[in-house]
């Protein structure tokens, strides 16, 4: 099927109302997106946060009439007749297999490599954890994930038990349990993350070792290790809990967390952890450390 984008540049003021009118006029999918390259980090619980100058894209249908789109969206008064627009014809393709052709095996540190389900492994004597994303988020390639999973790499995990806050595909998790751990805890707010990671521990014959759990029903338990790549913002909120999975004498890994950030998650956890020399990779940070005896 063939598509039109309609591109809008505006306000983050603006941004929804003029993302309602183009769905009011048929858009079949709207996005927003930065349109001076201004950072922007987390929003708070349950706020929507907007760049300064914020491009809204509107998805249309390639048989739609535009033009009479256009005319409509002129009449309104906050774009008015003389509104800056951009329409242009999004490639027909294979979205999915093109996402598919793009992501390909990863090494992290010395043993572990992160394979597509769909791919031959590249050394069968690694430790190999097959990953199928779906719908949750995971995949290795972004800087968080992949401090996590060379952390991982470099540490013992035989028969250690561990708990994975905000485990979406499952990646830490497998990558833990494929390391030699001996339990998992996998927690997340996102059911469908629960399915993908446990859809992603049979591909890896782990599921028996693999539990998962919305936060309602997590568990009370202490693990040998906690891993959580979540937001600074949670990682700040659910400090208490975080902290009351680990044992004593327990390692932590905590990730999702931008540079500038750090030493807030430092001094946060300093109280309770012997904080490891912490690694920064570009825009973004690892904090990891020792439960105090």
């Amino acid at each position: 099927m063939a598509w039109l984008q309609l591109r809008i540049n505006t306000s983050s003021e603006l941004a929804e109302q003029v993302g309602g009118m183009l769905s009011a006029n048929g858009s079949q999918a709207v996005t927003f997106l930065d349109a001076k390259d201004t950072p922007m980090y987390e929003p708070k619980p349950g706020e929507t946060m907007l760049w300064p100058d914020t491009q809204v894209v509107g998805l249309f249908d390639a048989a739609h009439d535009m033009q009479d789109v256009i005319k409509r969206l002129g009449q309104a008064r906050i774009l008015g007749p003389d509104f800056s627009y951009k329409l242009d014809p999004l490639e027909d393709k294979d979205w999915e297999r093109e996402w598919m052709d793009n992501f390909h095996p990863m090494q992290f540190g010395r043993r572990l490599w992160i394979c597509p389900s769909w791919r031959d492994v590249p050394d069968p004597d690694a430790v190999n954890v097959m990953l199928d994303p779906g719908l949750a988020f995971g995949t290795g390639t972004h800087p968080t994930t992949a401090l996590c999973l060379r952390w991982l790499d470099n540490e013992t995990l035989d028969r250690q038990t561990v708990v994975d806050f905000g485990c979406g595909s499952g990646i830490l998790a497998l990558a833990a349990l494929k390391l030699g751990a001996s339990r998992v805890v996998g927690i997340d707010i996102d059911p469908q993350a629960l399915e993908a990671s446990e859809e992603n521990a049979r591909r890896n014959q782990v599921a028996d070792r693999l539990e998962v759990y919305l936060p309602a029903n997590q568990p009370q338990m202490q693990a040998d290790m906690v891993v959580a790549n979540i937001l600074s913002g949670p990682l700040l909120e659910l400090q208490e809990v975080i902290t009351g999975y680990c044992r004593v004498g327990g390692r932590l890994v905590l990730s999702g967390i931008l540079a500038e950030q750090v030493e807030k998650i430092e001094q946060a956890y300093a109280r309770d952890f012997i904080l490891d020399k912490s690694e920064i990779e570009g825009d973004w940070a690892r904090v990891s450390g020792t439960r105090r005896r």
